[in-house]
């Protein structure tokens, strides 16, 4: 189909939908409505914003679904919920983030509707940043609703929460939202679910939602099948001054240079001012350390917060979207997107913008495919044969899981795969084969791409002028299968950083592909590479290169008393807050010492950091760095190493890990908890690292206390959670 057929067609759609609007978008249950302008400036205008009910009512929505959402995967799946109401059932909904509503009358929600709540858990079973006065409202015994008291009865509900297995607090929010709507008489449909993302937050959604729309439906007395297949957006091929285009900004300031304040919806291009390898060169891991200036930025942090690092696709990926969706010789051609119903999925980028510049910048193609995706476009397979096999692997959950999931194929590779082509080959519009896949479809059915969080490794007040980050460069083996051969697969966000590093060492990009371990007869795939000079070359001012951030605030702080004890536990690159941490109280020692030269900071309480690694001289993480902070806080700093492939062995020959050392140290640990109420922060692995640490505190203080781990240990242990004086900042 050449382009100017399929500019009139698209023309020719628009026009249809807009002239039999009102067939289309009228009462039939086939096709529930959209809100209209004049509805919607009954809201915005005459009404108040933040009352969702009235929305429901200008919309016709019959259900409201509002999510909790930290990094954007609640809200994605918030999304995915409302399209399949629409699709499924001809059900409407108000997708809402609820930090942009009141709650007071959720108590009026129409008897032939329902709210469903997507909930994910933060934290120490904290709930997102935007859901906390929901959650406020919710548990607060005296917050009345419109009808003057604290009940919710007759209110239908659905709720799916989000966490991890390795976390203490597994889907608290989700299920504190259960308990408390059925508290105040709210009824739920189907059972209420629980993703895990340790596992499979994909699989578990599928099983959950299988059961949920049945006693929905039921609930709101509609049946299957009424809503017809119906599609989100409208993609447009157009002509726009290229001034005007998108080609990667991630907001509208960016694109017009005009200043403002830098947040998630408006991340700070901040120059990369040095970075260097950690690791030890030439060896099998890399670990990069970048500092990123913020110098008149507006952009300020404290130790112990996150910046998120805005990352973009491989190239290889990329191409690889381009030529199966035949869209290669268009890559740069300028297209629209409209959203046909706002409220239920908004447009999730800037546009106008490119067909190259959607699939490098701002969707997640980068992803594993997912199996509810791969049913979706597998009714646009280009012969019989590869719609078989992707109905396959759709359908067949085991099947999936040993090709795509234990694979890691993302959706250019799946798509490369039941065609039977070489996923390892770099792909052309000559070896590949075109998948008649609308635009549109894509757009909706990839998410947005996310930012990638690091803790930061450095203190403002010790470098006032920077950001540091610390950073494991992900790459790992797939699980070779029949047809998929394995290979190395490499993270988005940290081999973005390997680039943006090695271009900055070395003046250009071109990196060389790793060494494999002497014997190993691994396939591989290219070592990624990413455009980092960015849209229009905004990221590379002289050979100095950019990345967009923003900083997300923690609550993993030290005590402001410096004569409160501190015990920090991070192997790995765990211990990159905890530089931070020691940081900020060399630069206070400092100033107090200059103050006060006599006394100083003898009446200061000790910093124990415990710190593991595999080798001293393989990856000691700033190795240099602790014995001169050391000569500013004397023994008031305190490190212990656990070198796990070298030194020392336990009298069973096993390993030395930290948490050994801790026990080690456990008179001086007891006492500092005990008795100088001191605080312990843990970072780093979720799953084995931290749960170990926390057996062993219950040892020290179940002792303590004259009895043992399982009970006054764990009695101690979750006072000190409760108090805030144990803290951790743990992934899996």
């Amino acid at each position: 189909m050449s382009s100017e057929y399929l500019v009139l067609t698209l023309g020719a759609a628009v026009a249809g939908v807009y002239v039999f609007r009102d067939v289309i978008f009228g009462t039939s249950s086939k096709a529930p409505p959209v809100v209209t302008a004049n509805s919607k400036a009954a809201v915005e205008g005459g009404g108040d914003p933040r009352d969702f009910i009235a929305r429901m009512k200008a919309g016709k929505k019959r259900l409201v679904i509002f999510y909790g959402s930290q990094t954007g995967t609640a809200e994605e799946y918030a999304i995915r919920i409302a399209k399949e109401a629409k699709s499924r059932y001809g059900l409407a909904s108000l997708v809402c983030d609820p930090e942009e509503y009141d709650f007071e009358n959720l108590d009026s929600v129409p008897e032939n509707c329902a709210v469903i709540f997507v909930m994910a858990t933060y934290g120490e079973g904290e709930p997102t940043d935007n859901a906390v006065q929901l959650m406020q409202n919710l548990e607060d015994p005296d917050f009345n609703f419109s009808k003057g008291e604290h009940r919710l009865d007759g209110l239908k509900y659905v709720v799916f929460g989000l966490g991890n297995k390795t976390y203490e607090h597994y889907n608290f929010i989700a299920r504190k939202t259960d308990e408390k709507l059925e508290e105040m008489g709210a009824t739920r449909l189907g059972p209420r679910g629980e993703g895990d993302d340790d596992k499979a937050m994909e699989e578990d959604y599928l099983e959950w939602k299988e059961q949920m729309w049945p006693a929905l439906a039921e609930a709101l007395g509609v049946e299957e099948g009424a809503g017809g297949d119906t599609q989100d957006f409208v993609v447009t091929e157009e002509t726009h001054p290229i001034e005007k285009v998108f080609l990667g900004e991630l907001s509208a300031r960016a694109l017009n240079k005009t200043r403002g304040i830098h947040d998630a919806k408006n991340p700070y291009p901040a120059p990369i001012v040095t970075s260097r390898e950690l690791f030890r060169v030439g060896g099998e891991r890399n670990c990069v350390h970048i500092e990123l200036g913020i110098e008149d930025s507006g952009i300020h942090y404290q130790h112990g917060d996150h910046v998120g690092v805005w990352p973009t696709n491989p190239e290889i990926e990329v191409n690889r979207l381009l030529c199966s969706l035949g869209l290669w010789d268009r890559r740069n051609t300028t297209i629209n997107i409209v959203s046909l119903d706002p409220m239920l999925a908004k447009v999730p980028f800037p546009v106008p913008t490119t067909y190259e510049t959607v699939l490098r910048h701002y969707i997640d193609i980068s992803a594993v495919a997912g199996r509810q995706t791969l049913g979706i476009l597998s009714k646009f397979a280009p012969t019989d044969d590869s719609k078989q096999k992707m109905v396959k692997l759709a359908t067949d959950k085991d099947h999936y899981h040993n090709v795509v999931a234990e694979g890691c194929l993302r959706l250019g590779q799946v798509l490369q795969y039941v065609t039977g082509h070489d996923i390892l080959a770099e792909s052309t519009p000559d070896n590949t084969t075109l998948w008649a896949i609308p635009f549109e479809v894509i757009v909706s059915c990839i998410p947005r791409l996310q930012p990638r969080y690091y803790s930061i490794s450095s203190s403002p007040k010790y470098h006032p002028k920077s950001i540091h980050v610390t950073a494991v460069v992900l790459k790992y083996e797939s699980v070779g299968t029949a047809g998929v051969p394995a290979r190395w697969v490499y993270g988005v966000g940290s081999n973005l950083l390997l680039n943006l590093q090695y271009a900055t060492t070395s003046g250009h990009e071109k990196l060389v592909e790793p060494l494999l371990m002497e014997g190993e007869k691994l396939e591989r795939a290219h070592v990624p590479l990413y455009a980092i000079d960015g849209p229009r070359g905004a990221y590379n001012a002289n050979s100095v290169y950019k990345v967009p951030i923003h900083v997300r605030r923690s609550t993993f702080r030290l005590p402001t008393n410096p004569r409160t004890p501190v015990i920090m536990i991070g192997p790995g690159t765990g211990v990159a807050p905890f530089r931070g941490f020691v940081q900020e109280r060399v630069a206070l020692a400092e100033r107090t010492i200059a103050k006060h030269p006599e006394s100083g900071i003898s009446d200061w309480g000790t910093m124990w950091l415990f710190y593991g690694c595999r080798g001293a001289n393989e990856d000691f993480l700033y190795k240099e760095e602790w014995p001169k902070y050391s000569e500013v806080l004397g023994d008031k700093f305190q490190m212990h190493v656990a070198i796990s492939r070298e030194g020392p062995r336990k009298p069973d020959g096993s390993k030395i890990y930290v948490q050994d050392l801790l026990w080690e140290q456990r008179e001086r640990i007891r006492d500092a908890l005990a008795e100088k109420k001191g605080y312990v922060y843990v970072c780093g692995d979720a799953k084995n690292m931290s749960k170990a640490v926390e057996a062993v505190l219950m040892r020290i203080l179940g002792e303590a206390n004259g009895g043992s781990a399982a009970v006054e240990g764990q009695k101690e242990l979750n006072m000190l959670k409760e108090k805030s004086r144990y803290l951790t900042d743990v992934w899996s």
